[in-house]
C-alpha cells in the first residue's frame, strides 16, 4: 500500500467515525435532555493479527467532558 493510499484510508476511517460519533452523541443528548455533562472516552484498539506477538500494538485513549447545557 502506498503512503498516499494509507493516509486516505486513515482519513476515511476518522471521518466515518466522526460522523457516526456526532450522530450518536447528539441523539443521546436529545433523548436524555436532563443530562448536563457527558463524560466520554474514545478508545482506538489495534485488532491486527501480527505474526510477531512481541510487537507493540497501537493503542490510543482520549477522554473528554461534553457540556450539554
Amino acid at each position: 500500500m502506498t503512503d498516499e493510499m494509507c493516509k486516505k484510508d486513515i482519513r476515511g476511517l476518522l471521518k466515518s467515525f466522526g460522523v457516526m460519533a456526532d450522530e450518536a452523541i447528539v441523539g443521546h443528548i436529545a433523548t436524555n435532555p436532563d443530562v448536563k455533562e457527558l463524560n466520554l472516552r474514545v478508545v482506538l484498539e489495534d485488532l491486527t493479527e501480527y505474526k510477531n506477538n512481541d510487537i507493540d500494538r497501537l493503542s490510543l485513549e482520549v477522554t473528554k467532558s461534553i457540556h450539554c447545557k
